[in-house]
């Protein structure tokens, strides 16, 4: 750790959502270890971060969101988004960062907003394979674009050149369980699956994946070794679907050791969300997606589409997704493993363990004294 470091302060801008706060959480802890000061920048309704960000000096501001609101709500949030705006701009102006980083979504906006007046150096990080409003927003205005995935959508035309691939941050336990190696299907071996459906599950996979599972061939049946995340209400009937099709399963509404799971899948049936993606490639192991239909700019669904395209898992909107297909795409697969490997070698490839550490020496670089020389600058 310099003198340098300890000088320089860095001022994250997140709230809202765990895909947001995340990757924020992760950049802490990476910059906090390199000896950087650190400040969190959250709305009013902000707090209760754990890991790193819970050691932050927290300071919280108005926002508003406006996507997907009547007239009058609107109006409020604009409001509010002024008031975060004159909030931030005084707490940045005593704060005095050297740079500024925004997490995306609207709690995020009025601190962005407030450093690229203020001409402080200023990046955001995009969670998901499309850039999010508020992200969209901000990006001919800051000085660099942290994306995840490669190819993000909707970056404007004169904001490509600020984009850096650094991928998206995954828990530690999640770089643990990296080495551990791809157990290859065998002729008569086991059949490992998990299946997930974000923090309170997702209806639509346990309607689904237990019917399609008890429709396949018996010889494949005994091989199932089932591990499904369920909403509290549906534990009961999929377990007695398993049950009457004689396949094993362990379901629960939430799993504390979901990345060791993960290691030891043979295929993932999950939503599409950020970091579930972000976790499967990390480990590298191949999946079904099933994009959430609902999900801002249709944004699950290219994440799902760039893992399609990589070759590390397949697409299935859920307009499609019936019993019958998902049984005809599993004996497919279960019958033809070499595709299962493949995928898994395929999803590795494209995972970005590396995240923290590449999205923090971007960060660094904009610090003055930083790697690429700049130093305080017009964003």
């Amino acid at each position: 750790m310099t003198d340098g470091m300890k000088r320089h302060l860095a001022v994250l801008a997140a709230g809202g959502t765990g895909g947001h706060v995340f990757p924020a959480e992760a950049l802490a802890a990476e910059l906090g270890a390199r000896g950087y000061r650190l400040a969190l920048i959250t709305d009013r309704r902000g707090g209760g971060f754990g890991g790193a960000l819970a050691e932050l000096e927290t300071h919280h501001i108005r926002a508003g969101g406006i996507a997907g609101k009547r007239f009058t709500a609107r109006l409020e949030s604009v409001f509010e988004l002024g008031l975060g705006m004159l909030q931030a701009r005084k707490l940045l102006a005593r704060l005095k960062p050297d740079a500024v980083i925004g997490f995306g979504g609207y709690a995020s906006v009025p601190t962005m907003m407030a450093a690229t007046w203020a001409g402080l150096a200023t990046a955001i990080h995009e969670q998901n394979a499309v850039l999010g409003r508020a992200n969209r927003l901000l990006a001919t205005r800051v000085r660099r674009i942290a994306t995840s995935i490669d190819g993000t959508q909707m970056v404007p035309d004169a904001a490509k050149s600020k984009v850096h691939l650094t991928g998206m941050p995954v828990r530690p336990a999640v770089l643990a369980a990296r080495d551990t190696a791809y157990d290859e299907i065998s002729d008569r071996g086991p059949l490992n699956l998990l299946v997930t459906g974000g923090s309170q599950g997702a209806r639509v996979l346990s309607d689904v994946v237990p019917a399609a599972l008890a429709s396949l061939p018996d010889a494949l049946k005994k091989r199932l070794n089932v591990t499904q995340q369920c909403r509290a209400e549906d534990l009961e009937r999929v377990g007695a679907v398993y049950a009457q099709a004689g396949i094993t399963a362990d379901l629960n509404s939430f799993f504390d050791d979901v990345p060791r799971r993960l290691a030891a899948a043979h295929l993932l049936i999950a939503r599409a969300g950020a970091s579930t993606v972000a976790e499967m490639t990390a480990i590298g192991r191949p999946a079904i997606l099933v994009p959430y239909p609902h999900a801002t700019d249709n944004h699950q669904f290219a994440n799902a589409q760039a893992v399609d395209e990589a070759g590390a898992g397949w697409l299935m909107a859920e307009d499609v997704f019936t019993a019958e297909r998902l049984a005809g795409r599993l004996a497919s697969l279960f019958e033809s493993p070499r595709h299962l490997a493949h995928a898994a070698r395929a999803s590795r490839r494209i995972g970005r363990p590396d995240a923290a550490r590449a999205l923090a020496d971007m960060v660094a670089e904009m610090m003055p004294n930083g790697h690429s020389g700049e130093g305080r600058q017009a964003a």
